[in-house]
C-alpha cells in the first residue's frame, strides 16, 4: 500500500487525504522517517524536505499537487477532474489560486494574533489580498455547488483545508469577513463542502488538529514578531 508521510495538520496534507478519498483510494498514513521533515532520514528520500510526500515502496513523489495528478493518472476509475477540458482548467485554477493568494498571507498574520502587538495596518494590507482571492475565487468558480460541478473535485480539495484554517484561525481573531457567510457563491459553495461525506470528515479533523496546535502554541506564535 501506498504511504503518505505528514501530519494531518498541514492543509497540504489534508488536501491529499482528501483527494484521495473522493477517488476511493487508500493510503497508509506514516509518520515522516526520523519523526521530523527536518531529519537526516527524510532528507535522505526527499531532499526537498517537505510534505505530503508519497512513497510507492521507496519511490518518494513530494508536493501535493503532483501526487493529485499521480493519484488521477494512476486510478482514472474514479475521476478527481471534470470531464470537460475548461472545467477540469477552473478546477486547476482554484488550486492554483489558493497556493498563490491564499496561503501565502497565512503565516504572516499570525505574529499579529496578539492585540496589543499588533500592527493594524499590516493585517489590513493581508485582509485585502485574501480579499482579492475570494472575489477571483467567486469569480471564476463555476455554477456548482462545488468549484465546478455537482461533485467535488482537485479544486475543492485544495481550497477547502485553507477556509476551514482561516475560519478557525483568521476570520474571527482579525475582524475579517468571512467569505462563507452570507449567501455568496463561497458560501454556497462552503455548504455543498460541508454537507459531502467524503469531504466532511477530512476537514472535521484537520480542523480539530488545527485547533489543538494552536492551543498548545498561541503563547509562543503571538510572542515571535
Amino acid at each position: 500500500m501506498m504511504k503518505l508521510y505528514g501530519a494531518t495538520a498541514s492543509p497540504y496534507v489534508t488536501r491529499v487525504i482528501m483527494f484521495a478519498q473522493l477517488k476511493g483510494v487508500e493510503l497508509q498514513r506514516s509518520p515522516v522517517p526520523g519523526g521530523n521533515p527536518r531529519s537526516d532520514e527524510f532528507h535522505a528520500v526527499n531532499p526537498i524536505g517537505k510534505v505530503p510526500s508519497l512513497d510507492l515502496d521507496g519511490y518518494i513523489i513530494p508536493e501535493s499537487d503532483v501526487i493529485c495528478e499521480y493519484l488521477e493518472e494512476a486510478y482514472p476509475d474514479v475521476a478527481g477532474l471534470p470531464a470537460d477540458n475548461r472545467d477540469r482548467a477552473t478546477s486547476r485554477l482554484v488550486a492554483r489560486i489558493t497556493d498563490l493568494y491564499i496561503s501565502p498571507n497565512f503565516g504572516p498574520l499570525l505574529p499579529h494574533l496578539n492585540p496589543a502587538s499588533r500592527d493594524q495596518s499590516e493585517v489590513d494590507r493581508i485582509a485585502a489580498e485574501l480579499d482579492k482571492a475570494f472575489r477571483s475565487l467567486a469569480h471564476y468558480m463555476g455554477p456548482g455547488p462545488f468549484c465546478v460541478e455537482s461533485e467535488p473535485t482537485l479544486g475543492d480539495c485544495a481550497l477547502g483545508p485553507y477556509i476551514k484554517l482561516l475560519k478557525n484561525v483568521v476570520f474571527t481573531a482579525f475582524e475579517i469577513p468571512d467569505p462563507t457567510d452570507g449567501d455568496g457563491r463561497l458560501a454556497t459553495w462552503w455548504q455543498a463542502v460541508q454537507a459531502h461525506d467524503m469531504c466532511r470528515p477530512s476537514l472535521d479533523e484537520y480542523g480539530a488538529v488545527v485547533d489543538a496546535f494552536m492551543r498548545a502554541n498561541k503563547a509562543t506564535i503571538t510572542e515571535h514578531r
